[in-house]
């Protein structure tokens, strides 16, 4: 779930996979797997995605 939250809000803020891994400062590939959920991320990876994607912990977590 948190897989697909990261993928709804980057789709949101119209941001490509290749940005928001940058941002994160991320290998892409990793944060392919985390959307597709096949990695969950450390809580400093996710704090990462957050401060990228810039949004709040509960738009990260929601349904969890």
């Amino acid at each position: 779930m948190f897989g697909e939250n990261v993928k709804r809000i980057r789709a949101e803020k119209d941001m490509t996979q290749a940005k928001v891994s940058e941002l994160a400062k991320i290998h892409k590939r990793y944060y392919q797997d985390i959307e597709s959920c096949k990695r969950v991320p450390s809580v400093v990876i996710a704090a990462r995605l957050r401060r990228a994607l810039q949004c709040e912990w509960s738009d990260l977590t929601e349904g969890l």
